[in-house]
């Protein structure tokens, strides 16, 4: 039953509106090709409503017919101001045409367009639309700022004030170089060296960790991390990291000196070999069973009863670890 609003309807919009039907039920089936017709016929009937060309651009987007959308849009837009339409369908024209710029992958003009629609109409769908948007046009942006080349030349002249003591400035072409060539390791390590001369540690640490991600077995990403952490008098974490380095090279004389330190730094400070110990999960499971924690009681109250225990070969090894991991000192 037609309501009374569609009674009274003129002739010419009850035609439309039966038009526009026919052409939504071909949409649904995907018979682009027969719901451009119907819609069509609408607009012969009725060439004062935006929705006709609306669902026209909608067929142009699905058949990927990207510049015929646009065109039906901005023509929709247009039908739409001269006869009042009410703004959310002229906020659906300006979407679809940013959405067929970003089929075209022309960001910054579909941009323009979510924001057109937003002024009109707010949705929580554009917002994230013209969100998603921007973020492809940074990424876009920075792809296009790669430049390998230029990013040697900004290397160079870091490396020119790094010599002469400029830390600062070697900080800022050591960062252009990085925008130039962010895949490139050892960008990374000359920054956070020079981090690391202005005492701003944990800019150097974080610098080291994006190296040593990129390139593992670059060795002096994990030496500088080292030596940083060592300032940090953080001894377990930097003892890691050294021991990182002599996978790459067992005979690095700065790695071995550093790992010695390290060791002697962990097992002269005993909340170092605690936390350090804690972190293995054969110390953790050790520490675990009620047995063995009996028996290191008894160790603790009579030292004479270790001799009784390490007849035991399981408990002899156990033993053993917590005595390498330098727990059994402190417990």
């Amino acid at each position: 039953m037609a309501s009374k609003e569609e009674e009274n309807l003129p002739e010419n919009k009850k035609l439309a509106r039966k038009e526009k039907e026919l052409g939504n039920e071909f949409y649904k089936k995907k018979d682009f090709a027969s719901a451009l017709n119907h819609y069509h016929a609408a607009l012969q009937h009725d060439p004062t409503d935006i929705t006709f060309h609306n669902n026209i651009a909608a067929v142009y987007l699905e058949q990927k017919e990207f510049q015929l959308c646009i065109a039906e849009c901005e023509k929709a837009v247009e039908v739409g101001r001269e006869n009042r339409a009410d703004y959310k369908l002229i906020a659906k024209a300006f979407t679809r045409i940013g959405n067929a710029y970003r089929k075209l992958e022309d960001y910054k003009s579909a941009k323009t367009y979510f924001e057109k629609s937003l002024s009109e109409h707010r949705t929580p769908e554009v917002k994230a639309l013209l969100s998603n948007t921007e973020k492809k046009i940074k990424e876009y942006e920075r792809l296009a700022y790669i430049d390998p080349t230029k990013a040697e030349e900004e290397k160079e002249q870091g490396n020119e004030f790094f010599k002469k003591g400029d830390y600062s400035t070697a900080v800022k072409h050591y960062t252009e170089a990085i925008a130039r060539n962010p895949e490139d390791a050892k960008l990374y390590s000359n920054r956070a060296a020079c981090y690391t001369k202005l005492a701003a540690f944990d800019l150097g640490l974080k610098d080291c960790d994006t190296c040593c991600k990129l390139d593992e077995s670059f060795i002096k990403g994990w030496i500088r991390k080292g030596k940083i952490l060592q300032v940090m008098q953080k001894s377990s974490e930097a003892q890691t990291a050294y021991q990182r380095a002599l996978e790459i090279d067992p005979n690095n004389a700065e790695a071995l000196e550093g790992y010695r330190a390290c060791t002697m730094a962990v097992h002269s400070d005993p909340k170092e070999v605690w936390k350090k110990a804690m972190n293995d999960p054969e110390v953790q499971q050790i520490l675990k069973d009620p047995a063995m924690r009996i028996i290191l009681e008894q160790m603790q109250n009579d030292p004479k009863a270790v001799q009784e225990h390490l007849k035991n070969p399981q408990v002899a090894s156990k033993i053993q670890k917590l005595l390498e991991s330098g727990i059994i000192q402190i417990y």
